[in-house]
């Protein structure tokens, strides 16, 4: 008994604390005795695997700070008038496109749902352990002054590249400035062809440029994003907000 004891505090000194607390389900449950030293050894290790990749997917989610942390592709509403291709959404829920460092634009009217969309094609990802990150793009074009500001531009640069999909909400709602602009062109020049974003964006692709201050910039940006996207347009003749009874 007392090298049972040992062993699990042992295991506990080592972090392997789910691992432990099997150990001691065994030791107090006859019914493992008919086990074998492999079958009971292959239960310890399953129980602690499974709590780490449990662990490691809920930082995931937690660090993607989804605007809609519980959507998921399963929920998805395929009314008729919305006209969402459902093929289209189940093979972009697999992640290949991730994988492919391919874009994926998402356009609709406001309150059609492409929000939503968005968080639950996130969801899928980190549910395949992929970094991923929601985040507004005034809000990230502010993080980036800030940090142009405190001399960690490059670093934050840095950070927005190793994201294996970022979700970029409320694309060019409003005209940027230059310096918003190339800002911009950092972001997609350090992820272009590297790493994945999904676009959310009330317009299409032909009315961006309009919304960027130089020309050459908005050429240079718009290269890299339409050539390698998958492009959905979210359709309706109510809004989700609508049918949900939630007010604007």
């Amino acid at each position: 008994m007392m090298l049972n004891e040992t062993t699990v505090s042992k295991l506990i000194s080592m972090k392997l604390s789910v691992m432990a607390e099997q150990f001691r389900e065994q030791l107090q449950q006859p019914s493992f005795n008919t086990l074998s030293f492999e079958e009971r050894l292959g239960l310890l290790v399953d129980a602690e695997w499974i709590r780490r990749k449990n662990n490691h997917l809920d930082k995931l989610i937690k660090k993607a700070t989804l605007r809609y942390p519980n959507a998921c592709v399963e929920d998805i509403e395929y009314h008729a008038d919305r006209r969402l291709d459902q093929s289209q959404i189940l093979r972009l829920s697999t992640g290949t496109f991730v994988h492919e460092k391919h874009n994926v634009i998402l356009m609709g009217a406001s309150g059609a749902g492409k929000t939503y969309i968005g968080c639950a094609l996130g969801m899928s990802a980190c549910r395949q352990f992929l970094a991923t990150k929601y985040i507004r793009l005034p809000e990230l074009l502010t993080d980036l002054a800030v940090a142009r500001g405190e001399g960690t531009y490059k670093k934050v640069i840095a950070q927005y590249k190793k994201i294996s999909l970022l979700i970029l909400d409320e694309w060019l709602l409003v005209s940027l400035t230059a310096t918003e602009s190339r800002d911009l062109l950092d972001i997609i020049e350090a992820r272009h062809q590297n790493v994945s974003t999904i676009f959310i964006s009330q317009f299409a692709p032909e009315g961006w440029h309009e919304k960027i201050s130089e020309q050459t910039m908005a050429d240079a940006i718009l290269d890299r994003i339409v050539h390698n996207s998958h492009h959905m347009l979210i359709d309706g003749e109510d809004s989700m907000r609508k049918r949900k009874g939630i007010s604007s």
